[in-house]
Order: structure tokens, then sequence, then C-alpha cells
């Protein structure tokens, strides 16, 4: 099981040298990836008053892709993921372009992780439909593989129409592995039948997931493929938990077929970038043996 660490985007403030230290220190540290979540656009109050709560303009969100390659270019080896980018409230083409110059920058150090998104204001504001976004992010999934992979893309769809077209540079891992976010049944299905890997709802209890995991594995034995050759990225969060009860957490995602473990550290009233530094770093003390 490999163990990443998930960049504190809304706590840890605007200092790039603080940015550039964190991801060096979680690189020392030895964890394998980083994670960075993806919000264009807030409003003052929130959605609901629930996880969404902090998805406000009173919080931070760096752009995802430009943080990503200025973290490239802090680092040696530690991988990156969006987790998640919200797909269908992009154009395509300049994503696929985007990620394929990521994966050049890090040297085939990325993961692509997409997801439909839920904040109707974001899509109004970006002049993309927030109605039909799932079946969009299929297709656009196809093309961002095809151009990934391919000299010159062919493509006519519902949403897309390329002709003899391609991208350059194309990326170090043609494709680039496509991972999606994905809380509920009808989603999870999807990211069984097309995508490579499968980021899960954050849960405190890893029992709870176990019907969800059995939805993903079908899924994707139904579309005829090898649910064991997918990846499982689950969430510690470690607000409020002992070191014993992080420890048995992750190995609980362990034994459920986790094939990644992400340590988030947001929310958890720490008040400075050192304190959730210094969090990961004990969170990487307890489960170096299970870091592969």
């Amino acid at each position: 099981m490999q163990i990443g660490a998930s960049f504190p985007t809304t706590e840890i403030g605007n200092d790039a040298s603080v940015i550039r230290d964190f991801a060096q220190g979680v690189e020392e540290v030895g964890y394998h990836y980083i994670t960075c979540i993806d919000h264009v656009i807030q409003g003052e109050k929130p959605v609901a008053n629930d996880w969404r709560a902090n998805y406000t303009l009173d919080y931070p969100f760096h752009e995802v892709m430009v943080l990503l390659g200025f973290l490239a270019g802090a680092t040696k080896s530690i991988g990156f993921t969006s987790a998640i980018l919200i797909l269908p409230q992009r154009p395509t083409v300049l994503v696929a372009k985007q990620f394929a110059e990521l994966d050049v920058l890090t040297g085939g150090r990325l993961r692509a992780g997409v997801g439909i998104g839920w904040n109707k204001l974001e899509f109004d504001a970006l002049n993309e439909t927030f109605e039909g976004r799932a079946e969009r992010m299929e297709e656009q999934i196809e093309v961002m593989r095809g151009l990934w992979s391919k000299r010159t893309v062919t493509f006519e769809g519902k949403w897309h129409e390329i002709v003899d077209a391609g991208i350059n540079p194309m990326p170090v891992q043609q494709p680039i592995p496509v991972w999606v976010g994905a809380f509920v049944p009808v989603a999870i299905r999807r990211a069984g039948r097309i995508a490579d890997g499968w980021f899960l709802n954050p849960r405190d209890n890893p029992q709870e997931a176990k019907p969800l995991i059995e939805c993903f594995h079908q899924a994707a034995a139904e579309a005829g493929r090898d649910p064991a050759s997918l990846g499982m990225d689950a969430t510690l969060l470690v607000g409020g938990k002992t070191d014993d009860q992080m420890r048995a957490e992750a190995q609980s995602w362990q034994e459920l077929g986790a094939t990644h473990l992400t340590v988030r550290t947001m929310n958890a009233n720490f008040d400075s970038p050192s304190a959730h530094l210094d969090a990961l770093v004990r969170a990487m003390e307890l489960l170096s043996d299970l870091n592969e």
C-alpha cells in the first residue's frame, strides 16, 4: 500500500516558500505522493452545512494545475495527483494538454484524478453545463486517453470533434492513469467500468466501505475488467485520533484491498503549516511498515 499526503490547501496559506518547504518535507519523510483538491470559484455562503461548509470564499483554493507544476519543480521523486479535478467544468483538450505537460515535468510521476463535481455555481461561472456532466466526463476521459497515446486523434462524439490532431509534448505515461472520485453507487460503478483507480469517500469507519468496494469490483468484472488490476485510494483523517486508532484504521484499509492511503490533516485544528507537517511526520512513523 502506498501512503500519500493530502495538501492542506485551505489551511497552508499563500507563501510560496512555505508551500515549497511543505512539499519537500513530505517527500523527505517518505510519502509516495501528494494529492491536491480543486475548486475554481466559491461563493460567500456554503451550499450546505455539512462537509461543504468550508468551500466558501473564506477558504483559499490554490489552482490545482498551477500548484502541481510548482510542486513538480520543487521536488525530485514524490508522485502527484489531483484528488480530484472537476473535469466536466473544464475544456477537455486543454486539460489533456495540462496533464501531459505535468507528466513530462514530473518525469511520469502523475495520476490524473477526476470527478464530476457538485457545485452548480462553478459550472455556471465557467460557462459549462451542470446537467449531463457524468456522461460528458466519460467521453472526456476517452478523448484524453486518445490524445495521450496517439500522435493524432480523429474523434466525433456528443461533445467533442477532433480531426487528425494531437498534442506535443506527449506525456511520459501513455496514457496517464485516470482515477475517478466517486461517493455514491452509480458513480462507483462508473469508476469500476472506466477508471484505472477509485478515490473512496473519506470516512472514519473502513468497514462502512465494504459494500461500496463490492460494488466497484462487481462493475469492473461486468465490464470485462480484472478488479484486482484497479487501484483504490482511501483517506485517513487524523483529526481527533490516537496513534492506535490511526494505525488500526490504516491496517483495516489495507485488509480491504486499498492500494493507496492518503493521510489528510485538514480540519484537524492545526494552526500552522509546520503543525500539518509535524502530524504527517508522526503518521509516517506509525505507518512506515505499511508504506510499500
